[in-house]
């Protein structure tokens, strides 16, 4: 049996309340809409919601099980990104989510594109198209190969919306266990040294450093901004044993660790 949800207004309000949507993808039966606070697909984290609508009878899919594959397309090979499952939404009806790490941008040659492979009522289903994923214009997420050899990718998660205050921190931690694989690195560490480069490379009092939450799977700490502006939020990624994978402390003679993330607001 195949389950539908009207696509009525209370739908809509409550379930893609904040979100607009960024793109369609299409097959002979379904529409797969994705939805994003932006209205974009952006270089970094990137939170995604999906609906699949039923070309036939207009409504939408209350149970379905998704997957996707994200590929960015180069010269010389393609490879994927850090991604989440991608689950139903608590307490909703028609709606999905899950979240993509683009860690590169698209440019005039090379690009992304996106494959959701979707099971309804025991029937295989795929929907695959290109995306748009433009250059961030701040450093929002990192790609660095670490001193264990391995190749590591750290994405800014929160603050989205950055404020004059002690605000909650939150950073996706990431390693390349091949070109199409990248799983959350558990129970690392991040030393955090916010600065302000253009204010005299000013610190910020009540900062903590980010630690692995293991039930949603990211690292959780607080960042104190004490003015607007740019802040370069320098890191030093530690393993679980306390060894330096990446970054340098702060010092007199040493303005900015090789491992930051920056926000300006």
């Amino acid at each position: 049996m195949v389950s539908c949800s009207d696509d009525d207004n209370n739908t809509e309000v409550d379930e893609l309340a904040g979100l607009l949507k960024v793109q369609e993808f299409t097959n002979d039966t379904h529409v797969m809409e994705a939805y994003t606070k932006s209205g974009k697909f952006i270089q970094g984290y990137n939170d995604i919601t999906l609906r699949i609508k039923d070309k036939t009878t207009g409504k939408y899919i209350d149970n379905a099980q998704i997957s996707w594959m994200p590929v960015m397309h180069m010269m010389s090979m393609n490879h994927s990104c850090p991604k989440s499952a991608v689950i139903k939404v608590a307490e909703a009806k028609t709606t999905f989510n899950g979240y993509i790490v683009f860690q590169m941008p698209e440019n005039d040659m090379e690009g992304w594109d996106l494959t959701m492979d979707y099971n309804i009522g025991g029937m295989n289903y795929t929907v695959k198209d290109d995306i748009s994923v433009p250059a961030s214009g701040k450093q929002v997420v990192t790609s660095f190969m670490a001193s264990d050899g391995k190749r590591y990718i750290v994405a800014l998660i929160e603050p989205s919306d950055p404020k004059v205050a002690v605000n909650d921190m939150r950073v996706g931690v990431y390693t390349m266990e091949n070109m199409m694989s990248f799983p959350v690195v558990k129970n690392f560490r991040l030393d955090l040294d916010p600065r302000m480069p253009g204010m005299g490379n000013h610190s910020s009092p009540n900062n903590q450093n980010l630690v692995f939450n293991s039930a949603e799977n990211v690292y959780d700490g607080k960042l104190s901004l004490t003015m607007t502006g740019y802040w370069k939020l320098n890191l030093i990624l530690r393993n679980e044993g306390g060894t330096v994978m990446k970054g340098e402390p702060v010092t007199e003679t040493n303005e900015s660790s090789t491992l930051f993330l920056e926000i300006e607001f």
